[in-house]
């Protein structure tokens, strides 16, 4: 996959958080719950525009709508992203993402995936997240963009 300019990793941590207005720690806790998936390079975290949509849509969803954070990964956790992605049955029934659906297929080790390039932040799965789980009313609210995102 081409990246785009919304999809190039380019804000550092603090950049990123400078620009959403949170601490760099709610980034950190969104990570580690599974929510968003920057890309890494030397160990750095690295956010793209569409990483910084996402993560405006899940302050929408904790803070205005009531999800924690549990709540709001098990939802993403249904996500089909063999249907997304056109996998085959006899493929996907092998996948841990099929199989366990109590965590985003991009949180699970990339050996148990089917998809397992390293790169879960340019997967169509990962980037399309905040259309499946905010209508178009709260995709305007949460970041000024309808569910047809400029990228």
């Amino acid at each position: 996959m081409m990246k785009t300019d919304e999809t190039r990793p380019l804000y550092t941590i603090a950049t990123a958080a400078e620009l959403l207005g949170v601490h760099p720690r709610t980034l950190r806790l969104y990570e580690g719950a599974g929510l968003l998936k920057p890309a890494r390079r030397n160990n750095r975290r690295l956010y793209s525009k569409n990483d910084l949509v996402w993560a405006r849509c899940i302050r929408f969803l904790i803070h205005e709508k009531g999800l924690n954070q549990e709540g709001l990964r098990r939802l993403l956790a249904q996500t089909p992203c063999w249907e997304i992605r056109g996998c085959p049955a006899d493929q996907y029934q092998q996948c841990e993402a099929y199989r366990d659906r109590t965590s985003p297929c991009w949180t699970l080790p990339a050996s148990s995936r089917m998809y397992h390039n390293g790169r879960c932040n340019e997967c169509e799965v990962y980037l399309g997240a905040p259309k499946r789980v905010c209508c178009k009313e709260e995709m305007l609210q949460a970041t000024g963009f309808g569910p047809d995102l400029p990228f």
